[in-house]
């Protein structure tokens, strides 16, 4: 059944994920899948590693750091 990959960028924190994962598991089973078939899994990546037009989510982005 799906499996869904979410990428965010690190320390996106627990309770951010709990959400996500229980959000894009009620879309599934919105959809008629049955929760225990969805497979759901967060990738925390660092911003140094997250390019964005050419250059580090951690440089273009330096203050929300």
């Amino acid at each position: 059944m799906p499996i869904v990959h979410v990428n965010v960028w690190e320390g996106f924190g627990q309770e951010k994920v709990k959400t996500v994962i229980q959000g894009i598991t009620k879309v599934f089973v919105d959809l008629g899948i049955p929760a225990h078939a969805v497979e759901v899994i967060v990738h925390e990546i660092p911003k140094s590693h997250w390019g964005i037009g050419g250059e580090p989510a951690s440089e273009k982005f330096k203050e929300l750091t």
